[in-house]
């Protein structure tokens, strides 16, 4: 086809090319690719049903034995027996005036009961004693329970020991580190009251105290009464534990 220009001049022009694209076959199915990113977590989903009940456990150890309680109040006087058979006839005793005699006899029996006594007590005890202005102390080398302890003290017309003061605390420490030994109780508790401390006469502690660091921690719930260790310092511990004592007399009743 030949197109003429407006200035006479005869252009030729190309043919027109058409491209129509066909879809070929369908290809072969590819490889499995690789596993993908695991994608991000669902929902929480509602909370299930509650399941049985279990089986009940077994049984646990027995636990420690509680701390000891207050005396119990004295009991009733019980009926007096039936009266027993009569004894035989003793033999005829010799005529005499005896009366005096036997008084004088009865008081011997008396005194050498009462020394006695007083011996087992010295040998129980340390050799010597401490001494400061108004008490005198004394060293037991007897080991008993507290309660069995302060008894014994009554028993010589004293107590437990009670340092009250500076002075009187230095002089007991330094009796039983003397001594040899590491520990002793001494007359304060807590038995009536947990943690409210009195001497063992039952009046209360204001004006002196030498509790070791940490104490008293009533370990185990069980730790009502105190020892005085050779530092001086005090300790509270099971009232009952055995161990040696100190008791006090004052020196106006001596």
């Amino acid at each position: 086809m030949v197109l003429e220009s407006v200035h006479g001049q005869h252009i030729a022009e190309e043919p027109c090319s058409v491209q129509i694209l066909v879809p070929g076959l369908k290809g072969e199915i590819g490889e499995k690719g690789e596993k993908g990113a695991p994608g991000r977590p669902g929902r929480v989903g509602p909370p299930g049903e509650s399941g049985p009940p279990g089986l009940k456990g077994q049984k646990g150890i027995m636990g420690r034995y509680g701390k000891m309680g207050p005396p119990g109040l004295k009991g009733l006087k019980g009926d007096m027996g039936e009266p027993g058979p009569k004894g035989e006839n003793g033999e005829p005793g010799l005529p005499c005036e005896c009366g005096p005699l036997r008084k004088m006899i009865g008081e011997m029996d008396n005194q050498v009961a009462q020394l006695t006594s007083e011996l087992k007590f010295i040998k129980k005890a340390v050799a010597g004693i401490k001494e400061t202005d108004s008490k005198v102390y004394l060293l037991v080398k007897e080991e008993k329970r507290y309660r069995d302890a302060e008894l014994y003290c009554q028993g010589r017309g004293g107590h437990l020991a009670m340092p009250k003061d500076a002075s009187a605390n230095r002089a007991i420490a330094g009796y039983i580190t003397e001594a040899g030994l590491s520990r002793v109780y001494i007359g304060i508790n807590d038995l009536e009251r947990e943690g409210h401390f009195v001497y063992v006469e039952r009046s209360p502690m204001s004006t002196f105290t030498k509790w070791r660091e940490g104490e008293p921690n009533n370990a185990y719930e069980d730790e009502d009464c105190v020892e005085l260790v050779s530092s001086g310092e005090w300790v509270d511990v099971a009232c009952s534990l055995t161990m040696y004592f100190v008791c006090e007399f004052d020196k106006d009743q001596i």
